[in-house]
Formats: structure tokens, sequence, C-alpha cells
């Protein structure tokens, strides 16, 4: 387990570097700072509240603020990192009960399914794709820019110190690698543990002439780190809890391969008021709702699926939402084909399907989001005539980004009168959870196709949404 000895030796207190670029927009903050304290920003306890700016800088200057980033596996994809997140937010809900954590948002970018050429899709805010006010209902979290602007100083005296320090350029959290034990279970028995260890893997840091870590840090090349620590972590996320709280006096503290740990309450009320949380944004709901109506004759007061913006007051009763008059089908192609053979359907198998859907539910359109390569899509076009697809235009692909277009895709496919989607695709799961909170019979939404030569076509489990 850890030596407290040996962390106090290898993890100092850090502070998040600035760049001299950032330096009048920091002290701008910091002078508004100054007078902007005002006693009605914290409920009388001091407790975040929803609809409270956890994280502005007058609430941040009245408490002593912690600062927890993290990021995942280069390779893993939109979806993984959205559950991800839900992750970090159990852990830090966990590291709330005994002080003032925020949970920083790790920008978007640089994916491998993010493929469409001379697009832009770097250093991407959650906002772009989610609702901020309704993450924060639920936990507190700041966008990366606003925490590297340092508009969330934890206490005055670390704003001062910000200042004193700008000009040595003083690194930002001391950053975690998480990895899994190089020996896997001792005696095949699983425990919870974390302990310091060698690096199983190379590292993505690389150490400059001044001693600090670079890494790639979403983008932002002003941010370094000032340490970096290899920990073998198997447990659940809040197994670090007591590590953070008391072995670790750093400011900001960033974990890498935060995908290591396990959902501390999967499928629990914890996990699904997170889920629920993650409201997608705004501009993007409307144009896949305008989109249903145009091309897919849906509507909410039709469907039955009318939204609330305020995700704390949706409890739809299950069974309740109807659904537009279309299929919604999730195809997984290109890396599943071949990852994943034996449950993947041929295009002639998966079109059989579609087929016989629609004339089971008596259904007349199908809407398929698909990664299909080209040559596949013209195959599907002659094969499913009926087949109506979101394709956004290369200016709306600019706006939207990949992810954009991939969350359109989903709302649409959550709103179908019956789903079906690619097996052990993270993409079909989260169609799933959002057709469980809107309140769809759960018979119409947990299906998958099955490989044409599979033998046991085992369907999703039914993940029973808990208020």
């Amino acid at each position: 387990m850890w030596e407290m000895a040996a962390v106090r030796r290898t993890l100092h207190p850090a502070l998040l570097w600035l760049s001299p670029g950032k330096f009048l927009a920091v002290l701008n903050v910091f002078l508004l700072t100054l007078t902007a304290v005002r006693a009605d920003v914290l409920s009388e306890d001091g407790a975040f509240r929803a609809g409270q700016s956890a994280t502005s800088p007058a609430a941040a200057v009245a408490r002593d603020v912690r600062y927890l980033l993290y990021d995942v596996n280069p390779p893993e994809g939109f979806n993984l990192r959205r559950d991800v997140y839900i992750r970090m937010a159990s852990l830090v809900k966990t590291l709330r009960n005994h002080g003032d954590w925020v949970l920083v948002l790790p920008p978007w970018g640089r994916l491998y399914h993010w493929q469409s050429p001379d697009i832009h899709q770097v250093r991407i805010p959650w906002s772009e794709f989610f609702s901020v006010s309704s993450l924060q209902a639920n936990v507190p979290v700041v966008e990366y820019e606003e925490f590297i602007a340092g508009e969330h100083s934890a206490t005055l005296r670390d704003v001062q110190r910000r200042f004193q320090l700008l000009y040595v350029e003083q690194a930002s959290a001391s950053v975690l690698v998480l990895q899994n034990y190089a020996e896997g279970w001792t005696d095949g028995k699983w425990e919870e543990k974390v302990d310091e260890r060698p690096c199983v893997e190379r590292l993505m840091y690389s150490r400059d002439k001044q001693g600090y870590y670079r890494g790639w840090f979403w983008g932002y090349e002003e941010t370094r780190g000032l340490n970096v620590t290899c920990l073998s972590a198997q447990g659940h996320a809040s197994i670090l809890a007591p590590l953070l709280l008391n072995n670790i006096t750093s400011t900001s503290v960033m974990l890498d391969r935060a995908e290591t740990l396990l959902h501390d309450h999967y499928a629990g009320k914890d996990y699904w008021d997170t889920r629920r949380s993650m409201v997608f944004a705004k501009h993007l709901r409307i144009i896949g709702d305008e989109f249903r109506a145009k091309y897919l004759n849906s509507t909410d007061e039709d469907d039955r699926t009318v939204y609330n913006e305020d995700w704390t007051r949706l409890k739809a009763k299950l069974g309740s939402a109807k659904g537009g008059p279309y299929l919604g089908v999730h195809l997984r192609r290109k890396d599943f084909i071949w990852g994943h053979r034996e449950d993947v359907p041929s295009l002639k198998g998966a079109v059989k399907k579609i087929r016989s859907l629609m004339k089971k539910y008596k259904l007349e359109r199908v809407f398929v989001a698909t990664d299909a390569v080209e040559e596949e899509l013209e195959e599907l076009k002659r094969m499913l005539p009926e087949m109506v697809r979101f394709e956004p235009t290369w200016e709306d692909l600019e706006l939207l980004k990949d992810g954009g277009v991939a969350i359109i895709d989903q709302w649409i496919c959550t709103h179908a009168r019956y789903f079906i989607g690619t097996a052990l695709s993270t993409f079909s799961f989260r169609i799933h959870e959002e057709r469980e909170i809107l309140g769809f019979d759960p018979k119409t939404t947990y299906n998958r196709f099955c490989g044409d030569n599979e033998k046991d076509c085992e369907q999703p489990t039914h993940w029973k949404i808990v208020y």
C-alpha cells in the first residue's frame, strides 16, 4: 500500500501554470474577485446547491477549493469517455464529504472515431455537447478553459500566490497515472487496493529543460505537470479518496487513465443521477427534433416524449413513451467488423432483420445511424431505399463537430418506436439509457442485431432506472 513518507517526498503542492498571455485575464478576475464576494453566494452551511455557481470567483475565494482533473486512454471513444465521467463524478461526491472539491471537465478532441477531414476538433468545451448547468445540478464542475484562466482560485491566499509565482512558471496539478497491476490478481483473488508502482507502460509525458512534464493535456501547450507518479489501482473510483484527502496536498490533481477505476454504484441511484444530469446541449436537441418532424413525422406531443429541461423533474414511467412512427437502428461497422465478427451481421443480414421489424411494428420509415464506409452506404441504400440518415453539410459539420452529429444520431434513435443496436457498442448503450430516461418500454429498447451465424444471441441487459 501507499507509503505516506514516500508520497510526501514525490508529490509537492502545485499550482496551475499560466502563460504570460493569461496574465491580464487573471488580473482582471482577481480584481473583480476582491469586490465580488457576497454572503449570498453560499448557503449558511457552505454547501453546494443546484442553481448556484459553485465555482464562481466569489465562491472560490470564500472557500478552500481543490480540483480534480482526469483524462482517458487516447484510443477510447466518445461514449466510453461519457461513462468515465460518471465514475469521476462519483469520486468527487465522495471527496466532497470531506472537503470542497470541483471536477474539471476535460476538453474533447483528437478521438479515433472523429475522422472528418479538415475539421478542427480539439479543445472542444463540454458546453458544445452537454448542458453544463445540468451537470452542475448534480456535482460542481468547471470547464477547463475557465480553470486555466484562473477564474476559480481556491482562496484569496491562493490567488495571491498565483500572481507571485506567475513569472517563475509554476506547473499545473500533480499527475497520477493509473494502471492495472502487472501481476494481475494475486492467487486469483480480487481485492480493492492501490499502490505506487513502477510504470507498466511507457509514460506519455516527457520532462522539459525546466524540469516540468509535458504531455497532451488536451492540446494546451501552456499546461505542464509538476510531477508524474504511476499508481496500480484495482477497485471502485472512491478507493482513491483516502489517498487524495490524506496523502496529497496539491490544490489540483490529475488522474490519467481514469477508465482504470470501476463505478462506485453502477446502475444505482447515484449512477442514474449523474447519468440523467448529462443532458444534451439544447441546440443539438433542437436540430434532432426538427429532423424528426420533417423527415420522420415525429413530435414529442404525438410520441409522448415531452421533455423537461430540468432533469431533476423528469421522472417518466416506464412504458409511458410511445415513440415516433419509425424504426431506430444503430449499425456499427468499421473496427467492429473484425473486432466482433461473431455478433456483427453482414449488411444483408442486418437489412433482413430491419425489414422483419418494420413489418412486425407496421413502420414505413427507418432511421439508421452508422459509421459504414461509403461503399457500404451505397449498398445499404440499394437494399433499403426507405433508409433515412442525418447527413450534415460540411458547414454544419464544422459547427457541430463529429461529436455533435453523433449526439443528434443518438437523439433521433432515442425517439424511435423501436430501437435495435449493435452488440457491445457504447454508442448503443447510451441510447438504451436515454430511452430508459424518457420512459420507453424496455422491450422496445434493449435489442441488438445477431451475427449471421451466431448461435447464442443474448440480448442486452435491462438496467432499470432508479430515482
